[in-house]
C-alpha cells in the first residue's frame, strides 16, 4: 500500500483532506503534526520520508496571511518558496510525487476571460510573489509534481470568508462587501477530494493545473449567497475596493480556466453555489 504524507495538516485544506480520507476510508494517508512536519526543517522532513517511505507528499503548508505578508516578506518567502523547495528537493531524492497548492493571486487581475495555466503571471502582492516563487522553484529540482492553483477557499474548518461573513452579519445585521473583484469561491472539501482522486488514479500527467469550483462571483455575490442560503435576513451592500483599502493589492479578476484538469485528469467540478449549500448545511447543523 502506497503512503501519502500531508504537510500543513492542521490548516483548512489539511483538515478537509483528513475528513475526505476518513469519509472514504482511504488508506495510507499520514497527517503529522506541525512540530514533526516543519517544511523549513529539512532533517525533520527527511526523517518522515525515511520512516514512512511515501509515494506521495501533499504540501498544504503555506503562509496565507495576504495583508500581513506585506510587512513580513521574509517569513512569507521562507514558507512559500524555501519550504516548497525543501520538499521538492527531498521528493526528488526519495522518488516521491509532490502535490503542491498554489494560488490565483499569482495573476495581475487585468484579464477579462478565464486564465489558463499558460496565462501571464504578475503578482500584485508579496504573498502572490512568494507563491509564484514556490511554483517556479519546484520544476527546477523535481519532475514528478502536480501544482494546483486555487483560490477563494472556504470550508467548515479554519478561518475563512464564509465563517467570517456569517459572524459579522450576525453581529451587525447589515454588512458592506466589495463588488469589483471577480473570482470563484472554492469549497476546500471539493479540492481535497480532487487531490485524493489524482493520487488514487496514479496519473503521471504531471505539471501545473488550475482547480476552482465552476462559475464566477464578486465577494459581494459570495456574501449575498451565503446569507440568502443560510436564511439569516442580513442585508449585504456592495462597495468598491477603494472604500476598503488593504495593505496588499488583490487581482480585480482571477477566474481560472479548469479545462486542463477536467480533461487530462478527468476531474469533475461542482458549481460554487451548489458546494456553498453543502458547506452551509454542515455549518448550520
Amino acid at each position: 500500500m502506497s503512503k501519502t504524507i500531508v504537510f500543513g495538516a492542521s490548516g483548512q485544506l489539511g483538515q478537509c483532506l483528513k475528513k475526505v480520507v476518513e469519509d472514504h476510508s482511504l488508506d495510507g494517508y499520514i497527517f503529522p503534526d506541525r512540530a514533526e512536519a516543519d517544511i523549513l526543517n529539512v532533517a525533520a522532513i527527511e526523517a518522515l520520508f525515511k520512516k514512512y517511505n511515501p509515494a506521495y507528499c501533499i504540501n498544504c503548508a503555506a503562509y496565507t496571511a495576504v495583508d500581513k505578508a506585506e510587512s513580513d516578506e521574509q517569513t512569507a518567502f521562507a514558507i512559500n518558496k524555501t519550504g516548497a523547495e525543501n520538499l521538492a528537493d527531498l521528493c526528488s531524492a526519495y522518488n516521491v510525487v509532490l502535490v503542491h497548492i498554489s494560488t490565483d493571486f499569482v495573476f495581475g487581475g487585468t484579464a477579462d476571460m478565464p486564465l489558463n495555466e499558460l496565462s501571464a503571471t504578475r503578482p500584485l502582492s508579496i504573498y502572490g510573489e512568494s507563491k509564484l516563487a514556490g511554483e517556479r522553484v519546484i520544476p527546477t529540482v523535481l519532475n514528478k509534481y502536480f501544482i494546483l492553483r486555487t483560490g477563494w477557499l472556504y470550508s467548515e474548518y479554519g478561518n475563512n470568508f464564509v465563517k467570517t461573513i456569517l459572524r459579522i452579519g450576525k453581529e451587525r445585521g447589515e454588512i458592506k462587501v466589495i463588488n469589483d473583484q471577480i473570482g470563484t469561491p472554492t469549497y476546500a472539501m471539493d479540492l481535497a477530494a480532487a487531490i485524493t482522486q489524482i493520487i488514487g488514479s496514479g496519473s503521471n500527467k504531471y505539471g501545473l493545473y488550475h482547480y476552482a469550483n465552476e462559475g464566477t462571483a464578486t465577494w459581494f455575490d459570495f456574501a449575498t449567497a451565503i446569507h440568502q442560503i443560510a436564511g439569516t435576513g442580513v442585508t449585504v451592500l456592495p462597495i468598491p475596493t477603494s472604500e476598503y483599502p488593504t495593505p496588499a493589492k488583490r487581482p480585480v479578476y482571477s477566474v481560472m480556466d479548469k479545462s486542463k484538469i477536467k480533461q487530462a485528469l478527468t476531474i469533475t467540478i461542482a458549481d460554487w453555489k451548489d458546494s456553498l449549500r453543502v458547506c452551509l448545511s454542515k455549518l448550520t447543523q
